[in-house]
């Protein structure tokens, strides 16, 4: 958690809050197919030199800004007395679960990557190619005509890095699944002995009940009642 100031209707608030803050281009949430909601994108205009801006995305619109409109607002990461700088909101997007598909969205902001540039960084390259490894040599090419000596790994398609964080969710999926087949046979075993035992402890009787026409629906609900109420009495 860090704090962050937001200057909302009321003034200037001060608040401990968990968020996420990265450095992307301007064609991030293009390439990405992020959705923008309100507002612009980055854009050229967004330098070293210009106003410090931000986009945050619809979490934490709704968390620091709720039933406003946080377009324009400023706010700053640290207590409103620091000398932290203040970030201009000029776009909200779409939510991204990138902490897992199975929590909810945490707030988060992104800066201009030309205002604070961070010493390593992630390339996204959208593709029309069914086999996006292709581009992967001439991407690392390109880096290397830029930085000669900059170390590239990693280099994956989107899907495949997917696929590697949810084999862990698809494992335990499995193991949950194969205990619930084996819970079922057992419960099915368990039942069928139990009316076994039934039908050989009441073989007599059930011979009685049908010479005086009892029908074999009669005798099977008898047989199925009884061993029911063994099971709850135990």
């Amino acid at each position: 958690e860090q704090v962050l100031t937001i200057e909302g209707g009321d003034g200037m608030v001060s608040e401990r809050l968990r968020f996420q803050r990265d450095e992307v281009s301007a064609d991030f949430f293009k390439t990405l197919g992020v959705p923008l909601l309100r507002g612009r994108f980055f854009s050229i205009g967004d330098g070293p030199d210009a106003p410090q801006v931000a986009i945050i995305n619809d979490a934490m619109a709704r968390r620091s800004w709720p039933g406003r409109d946080p377009l324009g607002k400023r706010f700053k990461v640290g207590a409103r007395d620091s000398d932290r700088p203040w970030y201009t909101v000029i776009g909200v997007v779409g939510d991204m679960r990138r902490q897992g598909l199975e929590r909810e969205p945490v707030p988060q902001m992104f800066e201009s990557l030309a205002q604070n540039p961070p010493r390593g960084v992630d390339l996204f390259i959208r593709t029309s190619t069914e086999d996006p490894l292709t581009m992967g040599g001439a991407l690392q090419a390109a880096v290397r005509r830029v930085e000669k000596h900059a170390p590239i790994y990693g280099v994956a398609p989107l899907e495949e890095q997917l696929g590697t964080y949810l084999a862990q969710r698809r494992f335990q999926t499995s193991i949950l699944t194969g205990f619930s087949v084996v819970a079922l046979l057992m419960a099915a075993v368990g039942i069928y002995g139990l009316i076994r035992y039934s039908i050989a402890t009441r073989t007599q009787e059930i011979g009685l009940r049908m010479a005086i026409g009892a029908q074999g629906g009669d005798i099977f609900r008898m047989i199925i009642g009884e061993g029911l109420a063994l099971t709850l009495t135990g």
